[in-house]
């Protein structure tokens, strides 16, 4: 098969390492790639929202799969873009249709979505520009801290957690009436707060069967402890210790068949991830959000857990038969550790020279910001690199990471030392 992977970061680079191992891979393009994927296949220069030109590249290079990695591509229609088109409805898409990419597209659909299908979620009302006042009133009758959500893609910056009404009506006010997230933020979801221990539950599905991946938590706050601002995600585990068969068994029963039920009942035409974010309190899990991709830096635990052959199960959801085929997981621990520029979330600088892999020893080192000048492998974003390590516990398995995270060397590099620390 030949197969192009959008995307260019952590999550793009772990399923082109995957993929690549598959012996029905043929060729493999990413675009636009990194340093990391340019191992592995080959990278192409062009924007994941440049449907245009993805679609002549689709033809020109007989592509038979397109992966979709962020979630911009899928909201903005790339799978129905496919559909439409005569010389392009051959290609497999992995992801959702534009309806489907609306669970995570519009915070308002997907909670009307969760209540309407009986799926545990947080209690919410969604207030626009005109309701403004409506939404003060409704701000006052919870408890602290408060939730709020741009309903549209915000890069992953929508949501504030204001500790005081004071403060929470002051940010109700700047992202409706200031558009402090643009678009993003002309309605508003306000939410009761969940308290618990957050964890992420990934599902494979063709729309009407699927496979439950391995669970995993990731780490958002820059500094340790989980302090500081929030990132893209410094660290993740997988499997999460108490995430066991018994609580598996009752997330796929209150929370991944109502979701699927719910898909088929609405005729959206989903065949790719569904990301599930759980809030659980007292073995009770709630659902925070919906992703319609998978999560980065998670898919860096998740997909190298996989033992069977990605690519085969993609094809499945193309063919139809993904439901009979095979699907085993490996019983040992990932962990991975994010490395990012210095001064990120906020600002850094880029084109520093990343020295040091061939040090590396026991785990798999895949890339989320580089780039390759000429011969040297430069960072190219806030967060720059992935350790990923296995072991029979959480803890052989980080101290691996931060081992080899130790052995690169890039100037302002930056990691959290407790990734893990709470399980």
């Amino acid at each position: 098969m030949n197969v192009l992977i959008l995307g260019g970061g952590g999550r793009e680079h772990a399923f082109a390492w995957k993929v690549s191992q598959s012996s029905l891979c043929k060729k493999l393009l990413i675009a636009p790639g990194n340093a990391g994927t340019a191992q592995v296949g080959t990278n192409i220069e062009i924007g994941v929202n440049e449907f245009e030109k993805i679609k002549e590249l689709c033809i020109s290079e007989d592509i038979n799969m397109l992966i979709v990695g962020p979630e911009d591509p899928l909201v903005n229609g790339i799978y129905d873009y496919f559909n439409a088109h005569e010389k392009l409805q051959h290609v497999v898409v992995i992801g959702p249709s534009k309806k489907g990419a609306q669970l995570e597209g519009s915070k308002e659909f997907s909670k009307k979505f969760m209540t309407k299908h009986g799926i545990p979620t947080a209690s919410y009302k969604s207030f626009t520009k005109d309701t403004i006042e409506e939404g003060y009133q409704f701000l006052e009758t919870l408890p602290p801290p408060y939730v709020l959500k741009a309903d549209g893609l915000a890069a992953g910056k929508g949501v504030l957690i204001p500790e005081t009404l004071e403060e929470a009506k002051r940010s109700l006010k700047e992202m409706l009436t200031d558009a402090k997230f643009g678009d993003a933020s002309s309605k508003v979801v306000i939410e009761e707060y969940l308290k618990g221990i957050e964890l992420s539950v990934f599902v494979l599905t063709d729309g009407i069967s699927y496979k439950i991946l391995p669970s995993a938590k990731d780490y958002k706050r820059i500094g340790e402890g989980d302090t500081g601002l929030n990132t893209g995600g410094m660290g993740a585990i997988s499997p999460v210790p108490f995430a066991d068969r018994f609580f598996i068994e009752k997330v796929e029963r209150e929370i991944i068949k109502p979701t699927i039920k719910g898909l088929v009942e609405e005729d959206i035409d989903y065949k790719g991830f569904i990301f599930i974010g759980l809030m659980v309190e007292n073995g009770n899990p709630k659902v925070i959000e919906y992703n319609v991709r998978m999560g980065d830096p998670e898919t860096e635990v998740v997909i190298p857990r996989i033992k069977s052959d990605l690519l085969n199960l993609f094809r499945g959801i193309g063919n139809g038969s993904f439901s009979e085929i095979d699907f085993n997981i490996s019983e040992e621990v990932a962990t991975t550790v994010m490395l990012v520029s210095g001064g990120y979330p906020e600002s850094y600088k880029k084109g520093m020279e990343i020295t040091g892999f061939k040090e590396v020893e026991g785990s798999t080192v895949f890339h989320a910001g580089t780039k390759k000048n000429k011969e040297k492998i430069e960072t190219n974003g806030g967060r720059v690199l992935a350790i990923t390590s296995f072991g029979k516990d959480i803890d052989e398995a980080v101290e691996k990471s931060f081992k080899n995270a130790e052995k690169i060397h890039f100037e302002g590099k930056y990691y959290r030392k407790d990734i893990g620390f709470d399980l």
